[in-house]
């Protein structure tokens, strides 16, 4: 399987979340500013005044989002956001990023410039209500999962074509410096968004290939699922039984675009995602 899971055509499509007690799909258009979730046959949407990019689950209706200058949460009968916490609203230069929860119930969150100002974003961790600067110096921050033994996390700077790896401690935080996991510079390939299998392999899309490539446990590459749409942004694992793909696309800058760029699709991946761990507030 291979399908258009949404044909809403996003400029920026970003973030995929699967709600694994709603069982429906979140995801954003950062430059539209918009949330979007599919339920079934239904598909609503909820509209922003500034940059939304990623998010994690609270409770059913409940999420925890990461927008250009906060952590907010979101209620979704209502519409309203309550604020958490400032995420960088001091520098008019930045806005969030990719971003995922972690099995701990925290969420790391990347920043970066708008316009990918050199090392201007950096990459946080909110947990306990408390946010911590883990890394810095990052371009375009991407890739953000975590394994399912809870041992590490993996994050990009896309600018630099390279996944990391990084040791975590009992608590969640990084143990070590960061270490290479793959490198793709010598392919040209552009690391976007990424998750993490239940057997521990990564999936990350490759901006303007077309593609969300599998890596082993040890950083070989294993296969590649084709997508049609150029600009693949970022996957997720979902469906009742964690066997779907989600992907995020985005038409920004292609001229013209094509017929698929910006839509979301749904691939029968043949393995099995982990489930999306919960926020706790």
């Amino acid at each position: 399987m291979r399908d258009v899971f949404s044909d809403t055509v996003c400029a920026l499509g970003e973030g995929p979340l699967w709600h694994p007690t709603e069982q429906a799909l979140y995801w954003f258009d950062i430059l539209g500013m918009r949330l979007y979730r599919r339920k079934g046959a239904e598909e609503t949407f909820w509209e922003f005044d500034e940059h939304v990019s990623a998010a994690g689950w609270v409770e059913d209706g409940q999420l925890l989002i990461a927008s250009e200058t906060a952590l907010s949460h979101f209620d979704t009968a209502t519409g309203e956001s309550t604020f958490l916490q400032p995420l960088e609203s001091d520098n008019s230069v930045t806005r969030s990023n990719d971003g995922r929860a972690d099995p701990w119930g925290g969420l790391w969150i990347g920043t970066m410039g708008k316009n990918a100002e050199p090392k201007a974003g950096a990459i946080y961790r909110y947990v306990e209500g408390t946010l911590h600067k883990l890394f810095d110096k990052i371009t375009i921050s991407n890739a953000i999962c975590f394994a399912p033994d809870h041992s590490c996390a993996y994050f990009t700077d896309t600018r630099k074509r390279k996944v990391l790896r990084v040791a975590l401690d009992a608590d969640g935080f990084p143990d070590a410096k960061p270490e290479l996991f793959v490198d793709l510079t010598q392919d040209e390939l552009n690391p976007d968004g990424a998750v993490v299998d239940a057997d521990g392999k990564l999936w990350v899309a490759q901006w303007g290939a077309s593609r969300v490539a599998c890596y082993d446990t040890d950083g070989r590459f294993e296969r590649a699922i084709n997508v049609p749409a150029v600009q693949t942004s970022c996957p997720a694992f979902g469906g009742p039984d964690l066997g779907t793909l989600f992907i995020t696309t985005a038409a920004v800058g292609l001229d013209p675009a094509g017929p698929n760029d910006g839509m979301t699709f749904a691939v029968d991946a043949g393995t099995t995602g982990q489930k999306e761990h919960q926020i706790i507030l």
